[in-house]
Formats: C-alpha cells, structure tokens, sequence
C-alpha cells in the first residue's frame, strides 16, 4: 500500500511560508507530521533543502507536480530547524545546518526494539559489530539503521545497565546483557 498524502498537499498556499503566525504554527505542524509519516512509511531517515526531482524519494512529499508546486529550500531549512528544535531530528552530520537525521521514532523507542531483537534472537551477552545489528541475515526493524541514530540507541541502553559500547578500530560494536532480576 502506498503512502496517501493528505489533502492539505493539493492547496497551493501549503508549498509556501504563511505571513501571519498563527497559521504559520498550523501549517508547521502539518509539514511536520507529513514528512515523518511520509519518512516512517518510506524508511527515510535523512532530509536535506535540495531541489527534488523524481527519482528522489521525497519528491512526492515535497512537490506536487498537478499543481506546480514544491517546497523552497528556504522554507524547508525553516521546518527542519523546527524539528531539531522540537528533538524530533539532529543535523546530521553535526555542527551544519543543511541535513538532518529524522527521528520518525525517536531514539528511546529505537532502544527498546534494539534490546528486544537482541533478546528474541538470542544476542544477550554476546559482542555484536554494528554492521550485524543494521543488516542482520533476518529481516528486521533495523536494517539500515543509520550508525548516529544506532549509538544513540545503545547509549540509553547502556546508561539503563542493558548494553555495553564496544569501541573498535573496525567501527566498534555492542554487547547486550540480560535483565537484572527484580
């Protein structure tokens, strides 16, 4: 099934930045939910203001060619700083404002699905390369996991006591401990 676009994406005036602040909100909101939806359904995780022309995958999120209309890169830099700002993205790589890592789960829920697909495959205290968790023999949520969003992941597993941070020369890895009994 394909990824239905809301109806607010046929209205001309949605492509461009709203003058009074109210509506701005508004229209910020719905951009904002649109592209994660649109990031979640697609497996997208990074976005960046650039022209888009199919066969990008977002070309038919942010242009809508029956009404000759697309997203400005200006207006599209405003919305990811709000998405930075509001933590649902980070630019990505850091300290430029150009790209970001979308967080269409944020990294806490990315951490619980990591921890229970090493639980369910058997991967408790077992050191594991990142490369095995992102593209693992099965099928899983986490194929393609980019590396940032990865580490953070690991990062509230480890603060929790339920993972370990492997430094490596060959880009480390990660080691999952069982469950403390309570």
């Amino acid at each position: 099934a394909g990824y239905v676009l809301p109806s607010i994406h046929a209205w001309p005036p949605f492509f461009y930045q709203q003058p009074g602040a109210a509506t701005q909100a508004t229209q910020a909101e719905q951009w904002t939910r649109l592209i994660l939806s649109y990031a979640r359904h697609h497996r997208l995780f990074h976005l960046h203001p650039h022209p888009v022309h199919p066969p990008d995958p977002w070309a038919d999120a942010l242009a809508n060619p029956r009404i000759k209309r697309s997203l400005k890169a200006p207006y599209l830099s405003s919305l990811l700083a709000s998405l930075v700002a509001q933590g649902l993205a980070v630019y990505d790589p850091p300290k430029q404002l150009h790209s970001v890592l979308l967080y269409w789960r944020l990294p806490s829920e990315w951490a619980e699905i990591l921890f229970d697909w090493a639980s369910s495959t058997a991967q408790l205290n077992t050191i594991l390369t990142f490369y095995e968790i992102t593209n693992p023999p099965v099928p899983s949520p986490l194929v393609d996991l980019p590396l940032p969003l990865l580490r953070s992941a690991i990062a509230i597993l480890a603060k929790s006591g339920r993972a370990q941070l492997i430094e490596g020369a060959d880009g480390g890895g990660v080691r999952f401990f069982s469950p403390k009994p309570s």
